[in-house]
């Protein structure tokens, strides 16, 4: 089969299963939400306000537009993988526009804290779906198809690129203006645009190997995916346990400096020292957690995890990120002078602890 023709097969398999997202609030929310105290509750001020809010194009339920982004089915009764960005905000209403026009209110299911996965669920039967090409080997230089409804609006957009880049790290920020680390991404230069965000980055083979995620502003043709086992692991965990869960120790650390390593007289420059950090009421070790089951202290210096030193570039966090609720870390322990070795059973995540 020529390389074009390869192209539009691909493109006909995966097409029928990447929809809209469109995201609505209704009028009484936004306003509830603006601060109108600033203006000293100036009637005028919130007239105005409606004014504006209603000139702003609707839906047929009369809810305002706010924007929209992509995502794929991946089970023929409704499952949807996204972007955790585009379904965030928890006072929000989420619709599903699929390729034939159809549309669904969505429910949000999970949303995977360590990464910018997001599942949803619509109520349907018999939808094309995409398969997940979780086995794909991925090489630098080839072919890859960006799939989405760009701007919200252009519906089956479609790019074709290479595969730019493997193992990419970035910073991107999240609804509420934080910056979220993102590991392992595949790097593209496939044009995608706002509103792709959440769509399918799919191979020759019309698999999706990616979840395209975000671009680089002022650049040209930079745009990331998050790797296809990240929603595959959150997909099983959904079936599994109807949840995505989320591995935790249960400590506050600092990593070491040469500031640290000079205060405390340490032999060594690195690991992370477990230390309540000044927070009124907190816990340098968490009651009940895996770090307290395996008896850490405030006071104690984790060096390694699984073999490699604990830093800046490679942190707790970082490893906790990339492991799954029931892993064994080995940890290496620093504690009055002397290294000792632990094996810590990772536990899930139970909210604010």
């Amino acid at each position: 089969m020529e390389y074009q023709e390869q192209v539009i097969q691909a493109i006909k398999k995966a097409l029928p299963a990447v929809v809209n997202i469109a995201i609505t609030k209704e009028l009484e929310e936004i306003e509830r939400e603006f601060p109108l105290g600033l203006f000293g509750f100036d009637p005028r001020i919130r007239e105005e306000l409606r004014t504006h809010l209603k000139e702003i194009p609707h839906d047929e339920m009369g809810r305002i537009k706010l924007g929209g982004g992509s995502g794929f089915i991946v089970s023929p009764d409704g499952l949807i993988v996204t972007n955790r960005h585009v379904v965030i905000d928890p006072k929000a209403n989420y619709s599903v526009i699929t390729s034939e026009g159809k549309k669904y209110e969505a429910k949000v299911l999970a949303q995977d804290p360590t990464s910018d996965v997001a599942i949803i669920k619509i109520k349907a039967e018999n939808l094309p779906v995409i398969e997940l090409g979780q086995d794909s080997k991925l090489e630098l230089g080839q072919t890859v198809i960006a799939i989405g409804y760009a701007l919200g609006e252009f519906q089956n957009t479609v790019s074709t690129g290479i595969v730019s880049g493997l193992s990419r790290f970035i910073r991107a920020p999240d609804f509420a203006g934080h910056q979220q680390k993102l590991k392992g991404l595949i790097q593209t230069d496939a044009a995608v645009n706002p509103g792709n965000s959440g769509g399918p980055l799919v191979n020759l083979e019309g698999k999706a190997i990616g979840i395209n995620v975000a671009i680089v502003y002022g650049a040209q043709n930079i745009g990331f995916a998050i790797p296809v086992e990240r929603a595959a692991y959150d997909l099983e965990e959904i079936r599994k346990y109807a949840r995505i869960r989320r591995p935790f120790l249960g400590i506050r650390y600092v990593i070491v400096n040469p500031e640290i390593k000079s205060y405390l007289r340490l032999p060594f420059d690195y690991g992370a020292l477990v230390v309540n950090e000044g927070m009124p009421g907190g816990q340098a070790v968490v009651r009940g957690s895996a770090a307290d089951e395996a008896g850490l202290e405030e006071g104690d210096i984790i060096t390694s995890v699984n073999k490699k030193k604990v830093s800046f570039e490679n942190s707790i966090e970082d490893v906790i990120a990339d492991s799954k609720v029931g892993d064994l870390l080995e940890v290496e322990i620093y504690r009055r002078g002397k290294k000792f070795a632990k094996e810590i059973k990772l536990k899930e995540y139970r909210g604010q602890q």
